[in-house]
């Protein structure tokens, strides 16, 4: 039986995420607490590992309740914590600091920000495609390449690339249910799969598309020969969620099912 087999949330967009036992759905889809928070330049951009490299570096700790946020800077034993609200000019000035650029520490309740804002919800991976892209790196262990792929829900007692099954074709929608609540999946999305502070960065990075394509070719070739495997190169599937859930809890252990293929029904819904 496929199943919820961790959960995670990243408080901080692009910093480290933690594991939790159960979360809520917003209005929006997204989950509580993810990506409530991100970290500005004075422009207004994101700041993440696509455009600076001291991201990697940095660790991150977060008591959700108490609302404490704990950095440091990765190899070093000292961690300093902030509350997010009381010391938000303190949290600022030790990342500018860090970043040698001025930044800000901007926060969304309602929906946090997403990677993607048309398909808002939890990203899905399956705990054995982690395992599996994983031993495809001699020096990446599963903990590297799970805080690469960065998807918020795992499903286990699956295959490796199951959840490629989960989004559709064109303008088609995968309707699956985790709990009490729907979800469509709506398409597959790209991780940053290696990072600058792991030395085979440089050496696959260059072929990765290549590897991932020939992997799919020698692990489901009867998927390839029939057409139903889509967008290998993209590992995890980005979801939107129904107004209508919003409120609704997902566990570990919730059974994960597909219920079928079509167009949306996001404004159809019953409540």
């Amino acid at each position: 039986m496929s199943y919820v087999a961790s959960i995670h949330i990243y408080p901080v967009k692009s910093l480290d995420g933690i594991a939790v036992s159960q979360a809520t759905i917003l209005a929006s889809g997204a989950l509580q607490g993810d990506r409530s928070f991100a970290i500005c330049d004075r422009s207004g951009a994101f700041v993440n590992s696509r455009r600076n490299s001291g991201v990697d570096f940095l660790r991150l700790s977060f008591d959700m309740k108490h609302r404490i946020a704990g950095l440091k800077i990765q190899d070093t034993e000292q961690e300093i914590f902030f509350h997010v609200d009381r010391e938000r000019p303190g949290i600022e000035y030790w990342l500018s600091n860090y970043f040698g650029f001025q930044v800000k520490l901007i926060e969304n309740l309602l929906a946090g920000f997403p990677e993607d804002n048309a398909a808002p919800g939890p990203t899905m991976i399956g705990t054995e495609t982690i395992a599996q892209v994983a031993s495809w790196f001699p020096r990446v262990c599963v903990n590297e390449m799970r805080h690469r792929f960065r998807a918020n829900i795992e499903i286990g007692d699956v295959p490796a690339f199951w959840e490629d099954q989960l989004f559709g074709g064109g303008d088609e929608v995968v309707r699956f249910k985790i709990g009490p609540v729907i979800f469509e999946g709506v398409n597959p999305g790209h991780p940053c799969l290696l990072s600058t502070r792991n030395s085979t960065a440089t050496e696959v990075a260059p072929n990765l598309n290549k590897l991932l394509i020939a992997k799919q070719k020698e692990i489901m070739p009867d998927l390839v020969k029939t057409g139903n495997l889509n967008q290998f190169n993209r590992l995890i599937v980005k979801t939107q969620v129904p107004h209508q859930a919003a409120g609704k809890i997902v566990h570990i252990g919730d059974e994960v099912q597909i219920l079928s293929v079509g167009k949306s029904l996001l404004n159809t819904m019953p409540d």
